[in-house]
């Protein structure tokens, strides 16, 4: 693979030859929260649209100006979370908000991914992959979803009651490592991530397809705000450096 073109890095990140592995904090909902992730060392902020019910969902308007308030601190690149699997709606989405990064969030098909390549060329496009007792539900799609135009999957728990996204369920080390031979896109670690679990994951963060963290309730204080030295710590324990390759 080629260096990464700078355009489609994280904000704030250039195609040196070594960049800092990803650190994304997923459900900011104000000014303050992108502030507060931009000052601690984030490097992407997760902004909820089109999750029924979910904590940090964002209307439309408050996502476009949280999207600008992330590009206005030159650093987070913001990323769209998404359950939603229109494309054409999410093509509109991206465009008229500026956002880059769509992250694809439940269990839209391959078909979805392939239309939004054709439409949006130079995004950089994230799809989550399952892993529930051991197995990946998305397992006969990983192919299909790389050939569509997948750039980053995502790997994150399911739970045994279905629920998906932010459960703090910890996935364990040997059900990834079993996964990542199947993969050829570079992947972003998720599922209960703490400061403190990162000796869990030695062999995962030694991949070379290993591209960096994703949390949400792991940067919250116990009053669930983000906290700046919770930040802090995740950055701390699980940045290191890697040579950089484009994402597809």
């Amino acid at each position: 693979m080629s260096p990464e073109p700078a355009s489609r890095l994280p904000a704030g990140h250039s195609a040196a030859p070594e960049t800092r592995r990803v650190l994304k904090v997923c459900g900011a909902t104000s000014p303050d929260d992108i502030t507060t992730l931009a000052a601690a060392g984030a490097d992407c902020v997760g902004l909820w649209h089109g999750i029924p019910g979910g904590h940090a969902e964002l209307p439309a308007r408050r996502l476009t100006e949280l999207v600008a308030a992330a590009r206005a601190t030159g650093r987070l690149e913001p990323v769209l979370v998404t359950f939603l699997g229109d494309p054409e709606a999410l093509t509109g989405l991206a465009r008229r908000t500026g956002l880059r990064w769509l992250q694809l969030h439940a269990y839209q098909p391959p078909a979805v991914v392939r239309a939004l390549r054709a439409a949006l060329p130079d995004a950089v496009l994230v799809k989550v992959l399952h892993l529930r007792g051991g197995s990946c539900l998305e397992g006969p799609l990983i192919g299909a979803y790389e050939r569509a135009g997948t750039d980053l999957f995502l790997l994150d728990t399911a739970t045994e009651d279905g629920r998906i996204g932010s459960t703090g369920h910890q996935l364990a080390e040997r059900d990834v490592l079993g996964l990542l031979p199947r993969l050829t896109r570079p992947f972003l670690l998720a599922g209960g991530i703490t400061p403190y679990n990162r000796p869990d994951y030695g062999s995962v963060a030694a991949h070379p397809g290993f591209r960096g963290i994703d949390v949400d309730t792991a940067a919250r204080d116990a009053r669930g705000r983000f906290s700046a030295p919770a930040v802090t710590a995740l950055a701390r324990a699980w940045r290191t450096d890697t040579s950089p390759e484009e994402f597809r």
